[in-house]
């Protein structure tokens, strides 16, 4: 383990593994810097594979109030410590990643997998209360019953699901980092009410992107990722086959490594 100081004095703890040009990854809503292990190993063999915790997850510190500015921050400084100018985005932080590139971080390539959008009728859009009782779960120590929603509310996972995860051994780390459920509900803002409108902030962003959907995740998924390839100015769309939101690390490095490797 490695760490960094953002602008803010927060302490961002991450992880390398192999050589080559670096790549670093941002993971979305409840992980840390391990949910990306299996990808960056595959990386690895031709990439330095960067994992990090963001802010107020897994060795990472935390600095109050939270913005999403600050997010910015612990990437740049990521970023900066790696050498980095590649970026990965999974999910929530696929939007992150979108965010930084909008802000001006030296990103020359971003590729995004299944940025979670709520664009259209294939899926119901978010309750609008979903940020402040998400919020008041959160103020009152019940990071259990935040995770809980969220699961239930965002991705949809079934009861029985929810139910099997309360009483593993992953229940404790998924708690553990329950405040941050609040901090990608500001990442993503209005881009889960249905409005596909909402996605045109990003054609100012004219890096090379690859926006990556699973054919075998929900409807909503890819039609999300399609809708803000068509929104960026320089960007390519690829469905990996048979893959839903948790992409096969064997699917999904070769993607990874043709688009980041490509010098053409």
């Amino acid at each position: 383990m490695e760490t960094v100081r953002s602008k803010d004095g927060t302490t961002i703890a991450y992880d390398r593994r192999g050589s080559g040009p670096p790549v670093v990854l941002v993971g979305g809503a409840l992980s840390d810097r391990r949910g990306a292990t299996a990808v960056a190993e595959a990386l690895a063999p031709r990439m330095t594979a960067i994992a990090f915790d963001r802010r107020g997850r897994g060795d990472s510190t935390d600095t109050a109030p939270y913005a999403v500015a600050r997010e910015v921050d612990d990437l740049a400084a990521v970023m900066n410590a790696a050498g980095a100018t590649f970026v990965f985005g999974h999910s929530s932080g696929a939007v992150l990643s979108l965010r930084a590139a909008e802000a001006g971080l030296p990103i020359e390539r971003l590729a995004v997998y299944e940025p979670p959008f709520i664009l259209d009728d294939t899926r119901p859009a978010l309750p609008a209360d979903y940020d402040m009782h998400t919020d008041e779960l959160i103020a009152a120590g019940r990071f259990g019953d935040a995770v809980e929603y969220f699961l239930r509310t965002g991705p949809m996972v079934p009861d029985a699901v929810i139910a099997r995860t309360r009483e593993s051994p992953a229940w404790a780390g998924l708690t553990a980092m329950g405040a941050t459920i609040g901090y990608d509900n500001r990442v993503m803002g209005d881009m889960m009410s249905g409005d596909p409108a909402s996605l045109a902030r990003w054609a100012s962003i004219a890096i090379p992107t690859l926006v990556l959907a699973g054919g075998a995740s929900p409807p909503f998924m890819r039609n999300g990722a399609a809708a803000l390839t068509a929104v960026l100015p320089d960007a390519a769309m690829q469905v990996l086959d048979g893959q839903t939101h948790g992409a096969s690390p064997d699917m999904l490095a070769p993607v990874l490594l043709d688009f980041f490797l490509d010098r053409g």
